[in-house]
């Protein structure tokens, strides 16, 4: 999903860059800048909080998990070990157990998938979010004409993400 919101604001911005940058009725040249989406996400101080965040409130959830996950082996490998030994009415309920735990066990890793998946995004698009703004505030203040977040290639000389990672560790921490 949000691959795809990149995807049509880096078609629009090109849409729009190459108009600038080919208008030859304008008589300045355009200013224009890119800053790279993907290392915000994995660089920025908020990225990195939004992860211990959602690490903090995952964390129970997954020792269950886990835990479920061993109390299954250690259920399977004493049916296996000692299933011939017991009588077929009690190797049938120990089966049965065993199936019914499995099967809570996949969805309740299905179910944690699922939400930590939903809570990661809105994570993201809420740094997305505050990225957008500064992105905005330093074009407005350096008078920006086009600033491009994702693009095939950037000249090192026009991308200012080392300036939005500034810019959104300082927002984070007013100190």
């Amino acid at each position: 999903m949000l691959t795809s919101l990149f995807s049509n604001r880096m078609t629009c911005a090109l849409a729009i860059a190459l108009t600038l940058v080919t208008g030859v009725a304008q008589a300045q040249e355009a200013k224009i800048a890119a800053v790279n989406s993907d290392r915000i996400l994995r660089e920025s101080t908020a990225a990195k909080a939004a992860q211990t965040k959602l690490e903090a409130e995952f964390a129970k959830r997954d020792k269950n998990l886990q835990d479920m996950a061993q109390k299954l082996k250690s259920m399977s490998d004493a049916l296996d070990k000692n299933g011939a030994s017991l009588a077929a009415a009690d190797r049938a309920q120990k089966q049965r157990d065993l199936s019914q735990m499995d099967t809570d066990f996949q969805r309740k890793q299905r179910e944690f998938r699922e939400d930590l998946n939903q809570r990661r995004n809105e994570e993201l698009a809420a740094v997305l979010d505050r990225a957008n703004k500064v992105i905005k505030q330093i074009a407005e203040q350096q008078h920006y004409d086009l600033i491009v977040q994702e693009a095939v290639y950037v000249s090192p000389r026009i991308d200012i993400t080392d300036q939005v990672l500034k810019a959104l560790a300082a927002a984070s921490n007013p100190n």
